[in-house]
């Protein structure tokens, strides 16, 4: 009767152990995902100011587009919270439009190598971001699924696993800003 007891407390400990150590690897992989949302966001943010340069070149009269750009730029860049993070995004994804629609009046700007490989650069950027957010998005959905299902939201409860937020886009930016002519 006793090695049953014994049996079924290791078992216990045992079940513990796997699942706290579940939780740690969907937390951290939440976090990964998290990581490559910034690694994508970085890249977008280090390109805006050279097509702003590009197009301030033909478009010098524009101003307040360009500080609309740079103010939204550093607003989705002072973002830490994955709801910060898309309210920010989304006022870029709307500059950044802004932004070519300006660059839509000038037939020399569209033909210029260095604006088209900028935005290239941009559109291949704007992808990677949609596929990293996914990506969070599927972590976030396992790391909160295996948080409040229960059994192992008992274990989530005593080590103080708390869910993640997901990142929701507003609808208005569900779209990449269009950067093809």
């Amino acid at each position: 009767m006793s090695w049953i007891i014994i049996g079924i407390v290791v078992l216990l400990i045992l079940w513990v152990f796997a699942t706290y150590n579940g939780l740690v690897t969907k937390r951290n992989r939440v976090d990964n995902s998290w990581g490559q949302i910034e690694v994508q966001t970085k890249r977008r943010y280090d390109l805006i100011p050279n097509l702003v340069e590009t197009v301030k070149g033909y478009a010098a009269h524009e101003q307040q587009t360009f500080e609309r750009v740079v103010q939204a730029r550093n607003a989705a860049q002072a973002a830490t919270t994955p709801a910060d993070q898309a309210q920010a995004e989304n006022l870029l994804t709307g500059a950044l439009r802004q932004l070519f629609a300006v660059a839509e009046a000038y037939p020399e700007l569209r033909a210029s190598e260095n604006f088209q490989a900028l935005q290239g650069e941009l559109s291949d950027t704007e992808n990677k971001i949609a596929v990293a957010r996914q990506i969070y998005n599927d972590s976030v959905l396992t790391y909160n699924n295996a948080v409040q299902v229960a059994p192992g939201n008992i274990v989530a409860g005593i080590f103080n696993f708390a869910t993640r937020e997901f990142f929701d886009a507003p609808e208005q930016a569900a779209e990449p800003p269009k950067v093809e002519f």
